[in-house]
């Protein structure tokens, strides 16, 4: 692309990543899930099939530039339903913890706060690459905790989901805060845009109504087990060796001294939940008192 096109040109371009999802759109299609009109074959910008579309305003101009390329939203052709669709190699044991976790047995445990994985997919076009699929979640704060009752809450899901995860042989390793996540679409009647996440699913310029935190029971999940380490019942749950994770501050990571993940999670999970409750200024604090 011309780096003197106008931003019109350039938001009615795929990038290359966005090509690379189009490609397999037909496909995820047949599996019951659609991808946002951007994404789908044929795809020419509203706003150059139409003049009179502002494009700045149009849905389709919200691109992949600059996220995550193996993250892509899509709708439940079923029940118009938002999931995370996320590539993955078709060897990660990411598979097969977040599937164990994700088993009815699991499940039907309600101290299970690891995210729901709603299907598998192999890439027909690539035998290295496969498909999670779940539901689509936010940031735990996002919107905003609005009382002391749902930081607690917050807290206390998270917790015994860690617990739950340890009690199964499940260290995660990487619990973070990028990786809680919270299922807000309870708390959006009309729901809401994947990336202009405060509007309208079809017109994200328009403010999506949202109930209030206080009144609205949510749940809590932990997500990504790319770097997470499963025991069996019968294996001894031996130390482990990496220096992987978001959160570096954890002194026992280590490539040649082996360490207890489970300790190391409680660590991340403390200092995760230290550094978003209590490090606040007071003012932000106080204003979650009702």
């Amino acid at each position: 692309m011309d780096s003197t096109c106008s931003n019109e040109e350039f938001f009615a371009v795929l990038t290359p990543v966005e090509l690379w999802w189009q490609e397999r759109q037909p496909f995820l299609a047949e599996h019951g899930y659609m991808l946002r009109p951007r994404h789908r074959h044929g795809w020419v910008a509203s706003w150059l099939r139409d003049p009179s579309i502002d494009w700045f305003l149009a849905e389709d101009r919200f691109s992949m530039q600059g996220m995550r390329g193996h993250l892509l939203d899509a709708r439940q052709t079923s029940d118009n339903k938002l999931v995370l669709i996320k590539r993955i190699r078709r060897d990660s044991p990411e598979i097969d913890i977040a599937t164990y976790l994700s088993s009815p047995e699991m499940r039907e445990d309600p101290r299970n706060h690891s995210v729901p994985v709603l299907d598998v997919i192999c890439d027909p076009l690539d035998d290295t690459v496969s498909f999670l699929i779940m539901p689509f979640l936010k940031e735990i704060d996002n919107p905003p905790f609005e009382s002391i009752e749902n930081v607690l809450d917050c807290c206390e899901q998270l917790l015994e989901g860690l617990v739950f995860m340890h009690e199964k042989g499940v260290a995660h390793r990487d619990c973070s805060y990028r990786n809680l996540m919270v299922d807000a679409n309870p708390l959006y009647p009309q729901g809401f845009h994947a990336i202009a996440d405060m509007g309208l699913p079809d017109s994200p310029f328009d403010l999506a109504p949202r109930l209030s935190r206080r009144g609205v029971p949510l749940r809590y999940y932990y997500i990504d087990f790319g770097i997470s380490t499963r025991y069996m019942p019968d294996e001894p749950r031996e130390p482990v060796l990496g220096r992987w994770g978001l959160d570096r501050s954890v002194p026992e990571l280590s490539d040649e001294v082996p360490y207890d993940p489970f300790k190391v999670d409680v660590f991340i999970l403390g200092n995760t939940l230290g550094g978003l409750f209590l490090a606040v200024s007071h003012t932000s604090f106080y204003s979650c008192i009702p």
